[in-house]
C-alpha cells in the first residue's frame, strides 16, 4: 500500500512514552511480523519529572490491556490503592473543612434526583457520606476489595498511588521484553524534514537516523517536535489557573507500619495546596502553588511544618524539597502534519485531580485505536483528534477552576484573585449559572469518555456547599422513594463494607508476600 503506516516513532520515554508504547504495541501485536513496528528513541541523560504519582481507575483497564498483573504492577512500582480524594481547607479554612470526591459514582446517579433527595432526607450528613459507600470506607482507611478479589476487580472502584520513576521502567521492561517495542538509547540532535514538511527522520548521536511514518513526542516540556520543530503555540492558561511551581518531597513514614491513606489528601494552604499521598515504602508530600503571591522560602517553610506533624521537625528539616516549575496551558493543537504529543509535550496544568496521567492513556488509546492506515487518512484523523483533545483540555481547566472560584476562604490575595470573573473561563461561568437553578447531570456533559463526569461536578460542587435552588414540588424525574431506598442501603452496609475489607497495608502485604 502507498504511503502506508508502518513505522511508529516516540521520542522521549518517562510515563507518557512508555505507557503510549505500550498500548500502541499491545493492540498492534507488535511483536509479530508484518504489523506496526514500534521504536521509541530515549536520551540516556533526560529522567522523568515525576509529577503526578495517582491514577484513575481507568490504568486498571490500561494495564490488563497491554498485558502487566496487578500483583508486578503494585510490587514493582511501591504502589498503593487510591479510592479517589479528599479536599480539607478548600472551602473556609476551618477545623470541620473536608469533603470527598470518591472514584465511585453516587449510587442511584442516573435513576434519581440526589442532591434533592440529599436534602431532603440526609441534610447532616456530607453530600458523598450520603450517596456513596465509598466515604466511610475511605474514612476507615479500607482497602478496595479482599485478598481474594481477582485482578483489577473491586468491591469500591480505585486507582493507585505509584512511584513514576519505577513505573517507567517497568513499562520500558515490559515493552522491550513482551510487546516488541525497539528501544534507542540515544541523543536526538536533528530531524530531517520531507517534501510535504512531515517528519522524515530523527538523527541520533550514535544510531544514525531513524525514520518513521508517524512520530509521537514525548519530551516532556521541552516538545522538541510539535512545539520546536512545528512551532505550534503553547496557550497559556495561567490567567485562569495560577499555579506554576510545585514544592516536592518523599518523607519516610514515622513508623513502619504507619496505615495508608485511601485517597489523596489535598490540604489547601494560604498560596495553593498540598498534596499528600501514601505508597506502601513511603509518603509523597508536595506543595503546588502560584509562584506570584508568595515566596519559595515561604513555601518550604509551610510544607517542613506540614510534614512535621507525622514525623516530628527534626526529621522534617533533615529532608529537602524539589522545585518543579512550569508553566500551565497546552498547545494550540496537539497532532500536526505526522507528529501528535503526547504528556507534557502537549500541555499541562497542574496535579489537582490528578489529570495528567488520564491524558496520557486516553491520547495512547485514541492513537492506537485510530492508527491511520495511510498517510492520506491522517490528516482526517489528526483533526478529530484535535477537536477532542481541545475539548477535553478545555474541561480539565473548567473542573479544575471550580475548586477555586467555590472557595470562601479570606486568608491570602491568592485565593480572592481566584475568585474574579475575570479568571472564569466562559464556559464555567454559564455552568454556574445553569447550576444555581439546576442539578449538574449528562445534558450538561454530553461527549462519550468525559474528563469529568457530572456525577464528578457534584461532589465537588456539594462538597464545597454551593446550593442548587430547586422548585418546591419535586418533578417526577427526581424519584426521590429511589434516592431514599438508594441512601438507606448505603448506611446499612457500611459496617459490613468496613469490617469486610482490610486496610491498604494488610492489602498490600499480602499481595506481595
Amino acid at each position: 500500500m502507498i504511503d502506508a503506516i508502518k513505522e511508529v516513532t516516540i521520542v522521549g520515554g518517562g510515563t507518557a512514552g512508555w505507557l503510549t508504547a505500550a498500548v500502541i504495541a499491545a493492540e498492534h501485536h507488535s511483536h509479530l511480523a508484518d504489523t506496526i513496528n514500534v521504536t521509541l528513541i530515549e536520551s540516556p541523560e533526560v529522567s522523568s519529572i515525576g509529577v503526578g504519582e495517582g491514577t484513575w481507575p481507568s490504568m486498571r483497564s490500561t494495564l490488563e490491556k497491554i498485558g502487566i498483573s496487578e500483583v508486578e504492577f503494585i510490587t514493582c512500582c511501591d504502589a498503593s490503592f487510591k479510592q479517589g480524594s479528599q479536599f480539607i481547607g478548600w472551602k473556609n479554612g476551618q477545623q470541620d473543612d473536608r469533603y470527598y470526591h470518591p472514584f465511585m459514582t453516587p449510587q442511584g446517579y442516573a435513576q434519581a434526583n440526589l442532591y434533592r433527595a440529599w436534602q431532603e432526607f440526609s441534610p447532616e450528613q456530607s453530600f458523598a457520606e450520603t450517596t456513596s459507600i465509598q466515604a466511610a470506607v475511605c474514612d476507615a482507611g479500607r482497602a478496595p476489595k479482599q485478598a481474594g478479589t481477582p485482578d483489577y476487580a473491586a468491591v469500591t472502584n480505585y486507582g493507585y498511588h505509584l512511584d513514576a520513576t519505577k513505573f517507567a521502567k517497568l513499562l520500558m521492561q515490559h515493552c522491550t521484553t513482551k510487546l516488541g517495542v525497539k528501544h534507542v538509547l540515544d541523543h536526538m540532535i536533528d530531524i530531517i524534514s520531507d517534501g510535504n514538511g512531515d517528519i522524515a527522520e530523527i538523527c541520533t548521536k550514535r544510531s544514525g537516523n531513524i525514520s518513521g511514518d508517524l512520530f509521537i513526542d514525548c519530551t516532556g516540556m521541552s516538545s522538541l517536535l510539535l512545539g520546536k520543530h512545528f512551532n505550534i503555540p503553547f496557550i497559556e492558561k495561567r490567567h485562569i489557573l495560577f499555579n506554576d511551581s510545585a514544592m516536592a518531597l518523599q518523607v519516610p513514614y514515622y513508623e513502619d507500619d504507619t496505615q495508608i491513606a485511601s485517597t489523596t489528601k489535598s490540604t489547601a494552604q494560604s498560596n495553593g495546596w498540598i498534596w499528600d499521598i501514601g505508597l506502601p515504602s513511603r509518603q509523597g508530600v508536595g506543595y503546588t502553588y502560584s509562584s506570584s503571591h508568595t515566596s519559595d522560602q515561604q513555601i518550604q517553610d509551610d510544607l517542613i511544618t506540614y510534614v512535621a506533624k507525622s514525623i516530628g521537625q527534626v526529621r522534617a528539616e533533615q529532608l529537602s524539597p524539589r522545585k518543579i516549575s512550569f508553566t500551565p496551558g497546552h498547545r494550540d493543537k496537539f497532532w500536526h502534519k505526522n507528529c501528535v504529543a503526547v504528556g507534557m509535550a502537549s500541555g499541562f496544568i497542574e496535579p489537582l485531580e490528578a489529570s495528567a496521567l488520564a491524558l496520557i492513556e486516553l491520547s495512547a488509546s485514541m492513537i492506537s485505536e485510530e492508527l491511520p492506515v495511510h498517510r492520506a487518512q491522517m490528516d482526517i484523523t489528526a483533526k478529530r483528534y484535535n477537536q477532542r483533545f481541545t475539548y477535553r483540555w478545555s474541561r480539565v481547566i473548567d473542573f479544575l477552576k471550580l475548586h477555586y472560584v467555590l472557595s470562601e476562604r479570606q486568608d491570602s490575595d491568592y485565593w480572592l484573585d481566584n475568585r474574579h470573573n475575570n479568571t472564569l473561563p466562559d464556559s464555567l461561568q454559564e455552568q454556574l449559572e445553569l447550576w444555581k437553578y439546576k442539578v449538574p447531570n449528562r445534558h450538561d456533559l454530553m461527549q462519550n469518555e468525559e474528563v469529568f463526569p457530572s456525577a464528578s461536578y457534584q461532589y465537588v460542587l456539594y462538597g464545597m456547599g454551593f446550593q442548587t435552588l430547586l422548585p418546591k414540588i419535586a418533578k417526577q424525574s427526581d424519584n426521590l422513594n429511589v434516592a431514599k431506598t438508594s441512601f438507606d442501603d448505603i448506611q446499612q452496609n457500611k459496617r459490613k463494607y468496613i469490617t469486610g475489607l482490610p486496610t491498604n497495608r494488610e492489602l498490600l502485604k499480602l499481595l506481595t508476600q
